[in-house]
């Protein structure tokens, strides 16, 4: 096995040549010298990866002199639906960006995987899940399996990105559940990409970077889990805002101008009226001593004042 070391790891790594394996025309492929870095700085022994794409995986793997098991949907193996064969020491794993690029019928023929391993790739194929929702909750599918097929003591590499579409960004570092102990965020840089040839205008800021999580799993049985979630949430029943910013927000819902009677009406029955005895007699406070945001528009009718 080979233990030599090139690039010891720091929490940003950045591979400006590629090297050798895998393909660089399968588009999304990483570095092998990541993989690399990552065998030699935990010594690794065997290592898997059941979404390979190219097989990066596995030329990396051979690079180190260790073995490797490599998987894809387009080789016969759907990690949504397939058994893990391995009880794993070392898991890579790095899943598409959601449709950012499209794999199944494009970087190969879903027809030939059909006609080899009698299934129709894109009805399993995480990139062409059609929405943000349904995609993350994949993805914490096939997370949690793979962490789960771990030896206790293995470890996982978890290789992410962002995705921004129409000003909103969608992350995936953020979404993933993470379980167990979660050792190290390593930033990567991003080179030779497609969007690198493009030009942008505007407030649009450019997304260089990808992440590395690094997993371990402790204990056999229990883990803990960060998870996230995306919960609705109301102003006049949060506890860090304040009265001059739910007035501020119940004023800008009635398109800057409304009647303290209509302030009233969508202030009561929130948490912040039900925990003040006084909260009619507050919001007319808040009204007066903030003339900068609030002015009187006419006898019992107050506006929001914008900023310049």
């Amino acid at each position: 096995m080979m233990t030599n070391q090139k690039n010891p790891l720091t929490t940003v790594v950045s591979y400006p040549e590629r090297g050798a394996g895998g393909s660089n025309q399968y588009r999304g492929n990483c570095s092998p010298k990541l993989i690399e870095d990552l065998i030699a700085q935990f010594n690794v022994k065997n290592i898997c990866d059941y979404m390979c794409g190219s097989n990066t995986t596995r030329d990396a793997a051979a690079v180190m002199g260790i073995s490797s098991h490599t998987y894809d949907l387009h080789s016969g193996f759907d990690l949504l639906h397939s058994d893990i064969p391995e009880r794993p020491e070392y898991i890579f794993w790095h899943p598409p960006y959601w449709d950012i690029i499209q794999y199944s019928d494009v970087m190969y023929q879903a027809s030939e995987v059909q006609r080899r391993f009698g299934y129709d790739p894109r009805l399993f194929d995480l990139s062409r899940i059609p929405t943000w929702d349904g995609f993350v909750q994949a993805m914490n599918y096939c997370m949690m399996k793979q962490f789960c097929a771990l030896e206790k003591g293995g470890r996982m590499a978890v290789l992410v990105g962002d995705i921004k579409k129409k000003g909103k960004l969608f992350s995936m570092l953020f979404e993933l559940t993470k379980p167990g102990t979660l050792e190290n965020v390593l930033i990567k840089t991003q080179h030779n990409c497609v969007s690198d040839r493009r030009h942008y205008g505007g407030r649009f800021i450019p997304i260089v970077h990808e992440y590395v999580l690094l997993l371990r799993k402790d204990a056999p049985l229990q883990v803990p889990l960060l998870m996230s979630y995306r919960v609705g949430g109301d102003m006049r029943d949060m506890p860090g805002a304040t009265w001059r910013d739910i007035v501020a927000g119940v004023l800008e819902s009635c398109n800057g101008c409304a009647s303290l009677e209509e302030i009233y009406r969508q202030v009561e029955g929130h948490k912040r009226a039900q925990t003040h005895q006084w909260w009619k007699e507050k919001v007319r406070q808040t009204l007066q001593i903030n003339p900068r945001i609030f002015e009187k528009a006419e006898k019992g009718v107050w506006r929001l004042i914008r900023a310049a």
